[in-house]
């Protein structure tokens, strides 16, 4: 659940993404930003430690990564209904 009221997204995070607009925002990104989008697309709901062992990444990158996604508004996350103390990540596209 991100808490972010970043206005430089102007709402364009709640619209869905065209591709060139998905890539666009990614291409600027980090190569570890690119991995933990890439594993979410095949592979989502995950959690943190999913994503870690999943992109052979490790914690504080993946930490890194979802931070730099949702700051483009390219993820989301919301609580695990499997597990309440856990967060999932998913792409918003």
């Amino acid at each position: 659940m991100s808490m972010s009221t970043t206005e430089d997204r102007g709402g364009a995070a709640e619209q869905t993404l065209t591709e060139e607009e998905y890539r666009d925002r990614l291409r600027d990104l980090p190569p570890s930003a690119k991995l933990v989008a890439k594993v979410l697309e095949t592979d989502s709901p995950l959690s943190q430690g999913q994503l870690a062992e999943e992109s052979l990444l490790p914690d504080r990158t993946v930490r890194y990564a979802l931070n730099r996604l949702e700051d483009v508004g390219l993820v989301d996350s919301r609580y695990s209904f499997r597990d309440a103390r856990k967060q999932v990540y998913f792409l918003k596209r």
